[in-house]
């Protein structure tokens, strides 16, 4: 799914799910380079906030009731059973309401080898665990199901969890279709306005769940789940944003973790507007590497060299700010869709860039369907109007208090032009995506920070080279601030690595899950 920040996500199956867009954050190098896609902006930065301190949280008496909760399993069809997990909506005031997470799991297949749980995160925020855990066949191998109870969780606020209320299918439409680069003052104000209408709306129709969905919440829950999952140790598998929720978990219960694998990484210690430039900048870089496999390619729309063909993209997508294509009957391709459907195939250098070559060349030739086709199936959109689920809401409602250093609109313009020299296809896109976290209403519960986790066993991170979405300098960085963190590359194209093509990956990552033993110091996968 997409709101306006990319959406850092792992698109299950076809693409590995939802989440890496826009997102959490790290540290960035201090000049941009192509080959570096974490640079910071040089001027029109966020004003800086004080850091906070986190240690590791100190047993709360008063969470006795949820530690000591026995899950009720249910049947929920193809083998897995379901159950709701009781957390309290405020961690400071665990007496006050109680909300329901949804839990899914699949028992391990041979029940005399099992060592515990596993828990899955895809991404988002606002990717459902429950549809990945479901998709289990494809999302981690035979030999780990035979081992470990495969569980899948929707975090707070998102799916089928209590899900946090903000947009209506017509307001996301609109959300998703504002300009992504914004030229006159008509058009700043807007796409201010419609940001704005964004924080507006829930905090109207979700008042209480607002100010509660942060991912260190999000950890919260997870060390609740573990204990009634039986597990002395939380064994997880997070991709894209849910290698934050994963790294959050492990700041403040490093003694509690398992095995913990982290795919596709958000660094920490960066801030919202250095991960969003760290993106753009990612995503070019994909698009760069697409446009020279096209020619190789029998269906390939594009002429000339690499230059020519940016060149032929970015041409399109600034025309679609003044001549929309014909979309699908009721809507057209405008630049924020386009850009979009561009954006959501660089995902998946198999599946994903086949259909961009396919929705190029429809859009060349006048006929923007097959890219608004491609925006439909990452938002999960249908023909209807209908979102399958609160994807957008959901990412906007976590990001907007995980990361509270937001720009002014003042601020986003001068961001705006700096990034599009930057990243030319996508830098404006990017910059303009954080616009509705400003003002937003609820009060930030975290900060751009270095996460070490000291006490924790080794973990596993995992980055692959040409990642469009988490760029491989975000795992390097990961992996060196955690006191026991291990970096396994891959040298591939597409958003994280694990069943995704490397049997080189997925047997150093079933190796770590069962026997708990870390691949080689700087393995690299080709």
């Amino acid at each position: 799914m997409l709101g306006r920040r990319v959406v850092v996500a792992a698109i299950a199956v076809a693409l590995t799910l939802t989440g890496c867009t826009s997102s959490p954050s790290p540290k960035a190098s201090p000049s941009p380079s192509a080959t570096s896609p974490s640079a910071t902006p040089t001027t029109a930065s966020p004003t800086p906030i004080a850091t906070p301190t986190y240690s590791v949280i100190s047993y709360d008496p008063r969470l006795a009731t949820f530690y000591d909760q026995k899950l009720v399993w249910s049947s929920c069809s193809a083998g897995f059973q379901c159950a709701t997990l009781k957390v309290p909506l405020d961690y400071a005031n665990p007496t006050g309401t109680s909300i329901g997470i949804k839990v899914v799991r699949l028992r391990a297949s041979g029940s005399e080898k099992r060592l515990g749980s596993l828990v899955l995160n895809p991404g988002g925020p606002g990717g459902s665990g429950i549809e990945y855990a479901r998709a289990a066949a494809d999302v981690v191998s035979g030999a780990i199901r035979v081992q470990y109870d495969i569980v899948g969780f929707d975090p707070r606020g998102v799916g089928s969890s209590d899900p946090i209320k903000c947009l209506t299918g017509p307001e996301t439409d609109q959300l998703l279709a504002v300009s992504g680069d914004p030229r006159t003052a008509g058009e700043v104000a807007q796409v201010s306005a419609v940001s704005a209408a964004l924080g507006r709306n829930c905090k109207l129709r979700d008042p209480q769940l607002v100010g509660f969905v942060g991912t260190r919440n999000v950890g919260q829950d997870l060390d609740i789940l573990r204990a009634a999952l039986g597990d002395s140790k939380l064994n997880y598998l997070g991709k894209s944003y849910g290698t934050f929720i994963g790294s959050t978990y492990a700041e403040e219960f490093p003694t509690r973790v398992g095995r913990m694998v982290l795919d596709g990484a958000i660094d920490p210690s960066l801030d919202a507007s250095q991960l969003a430039l760290g993106q753009a900048l990612g995503f070019e870089i994909a698009l760069r590497r697409f446009v020279a496999d096209c020619p190789k390619q029998s269906d390939c729309p594009l002429t000339g060299n690499v230059e020519a063909g940016l060149a032929q993209i970015r041409s399109m997508l600034a025309d679609l700010a003044i001549n929309p294509l014909p979309g699908d009957g009721k809507r057209q391709l405008v630049q924020a869709l386009g850009v979009t459907g561009v954006v959501s195939a660089l995902y998946d250098a198999n599946s994903g860039w086949a259909a961009l070559r396919s929705g190029l060349a429809a859009a060349f030739a006048g006929d923007g369907s097959v890219l608004l086709q491609l925006v439909d199936y990452y938002s999960q959109r249908d023909s209807s109007g209908h979102y399958a689920n609160n994807g957008t809401d959901a990412l906007y409602a976590v990001d907007c208090i995980d990361r509270p250093d937001m720009t002014t609109p003042a601020q986003t313009v001068v961001l705006a032009k700096q990034w599009a020299k930057l990243a030319p296809t996508f830098g404006a896109y990017l910059a303009w995506g954080n616009l509705p976290c400003y003002n937003w209403p609820a009060t930030p519960t975290d900060a751009a920070h270095r996460i070490t986790a000291p006490g924790s066993p080794p973990i596993l991170v995992v980055g692959t080279t040409h990642d469009p979405a988490t760029p491989y300098p975000w795992a390097k960085s990961l992996a060196g601030q955690l006191s026991q963190g291990v970096l396994l590359t891959w040298t591939g194209d597409g958003h994280t690595a694990y069943r995704l093509g490397s049997s080189c990956i997925d047997s150093a990552v079933d190796k770590y899950l069962l026997t708990g033993a870390v691949p080689p110091v700087g393995k690299i996968c080709n």
